[in-house]
């Protein structure tokens, strides 16, 4: 086939537009709502890190009269990202869309269908990036017996102390780069297991209706927000049964994730979208709906271009098998 065709050539702006509402309404996902988006220029480029060391040292020093004022520098190094491209296409066929009634719309279904798989990839990356053991300088596992090092007890067992250890793991963090934990990403299943702990009932049972939330779950814990992700996946093979399990299950992440990207803006990950590809932006993909003759179909089809990393390895603190 002939290059460029039409179909590379176009974005379908109305199929775009659904796929980028669809997702943004999809609530129980968290890849977008983490750390930071950088929109970028270039599908692969480089960007800078800065040390906080040096930032945090005290060099400023008395000046006597006629004197040099005291001076002194910071690290810069530099990191490489490469915005992998991600594809998912439903084939309409004619037949189907001859003979569906009125009240459907198969565009605008194929259309959701193909920026729910690509939700699904995205939260699936995210989890393989960030939310996982080995990836951040602090590596921490729940235990059902006594802790030793490196070790937690798990907060379903009789006698853990949840709030105690996110706390302590607060300032320990802090005191390791400067900045103090923000957000706390748990699995659904660790919010269950919280929502019951009987320390966490004590410190709730004369607020209204004694009820936990996640609010009041990072009031306590002492941090600013807390994101419960809902999502779930099948792992089994098509045409066998399903087996469904949460994307994020029986784990904590504590971090410092900036609210905004900036040049000089510390955070524990940050996630470069390439956006001049096709009209794509802030993790938002582009939709075409193009002929495939030899199928006898038209086909809806998603792209994103995007790669999630790791800026500041220190900024994070991993809490694996934090329930049972």
């Amino acid at each position: 086939m002939a290059s460029p065709t039409a179909s590379d050539l176009h974005v379908n702006r109305p199929l775009t537009n659904i796929t980028i509402a669809f997702m943004q309404s999809a609530t129980q996902f968290i890849a977008d709502r983490v750390f930071p988006n950088v929109p970028v220029e270039h599908k692969s480029d480089s960007f800078y890190r800065y040390s906080w060391e040096s930032w945090n040292r005290p060099q400023a020093k008395p000046r006597a009269r006629s004197t040099e004022s005291a001076g002194g520098g910071w690290t810069v190094t530099t990191d490489t990202y490469n915005a992998e491209r991600f594809a998912f296409h439903k084939d309409i066929d004619d037949q189907d869309r001859a003979n569906q009634d009125q009240q459907f719309n198969i565009d605008r279904e194929a259309a959701e269908f193909v920026a729910w798989q690509l939700l699904l990839t995205r939260e699936l990356q995210f989890t393989q990036k960030f939310f996982a053991p080995n990836i951040w300088a602090t590596n921490l596992t729940g235990t059902g017996g006594a802790p030793g090092a490196d070790q937690f007890m798990q907060w379903d067992q009789a006698g853990s102390t949840p709030i105690q250890d996110v706390k302590d793991h607060v300032l320990a963090q802090t005191l390791l780069t400067g900045f103090k934990p923000n957000t706390l990403v748990i699995g659904p299943q660790v919010l269950r297991a919280l929502e019951d702990h009987p320390d966490i009932l004590d410190r709730i049972k004369y607020t209204e209706r004694g009820n936990v939330t996640v609010d009041l779950l990072a009031s306590l814990f002492d941090i600013d927000r807390i994101l419960v992700p809902y999502p779930i996946h099948n792992t089994a093979a098509e045409g066998t049964a399903a087996s469904n399990a949460f994307f994020y299950g029986k784990a904590a992440l504590l971090l410092y994730a900036a609210q905004s990207a900036g040049i000089m803006t510390p955070s524990a990950g940050y996630i470069f979208n390439w956006r001049r590809y096709m009209g794509t932006s802030a993790l938002a993909p582009s939709t075409k709906r193009f002929r495939m003759e030899e199928l006898i179909s038209d086909r809806v089809e998603s792209e994103l271009f995007f790669d999630m990393k790791v800026v500041a390895p220190e900024m994070g603190t991993w809490l694996g098998s934090a329930v049972s």
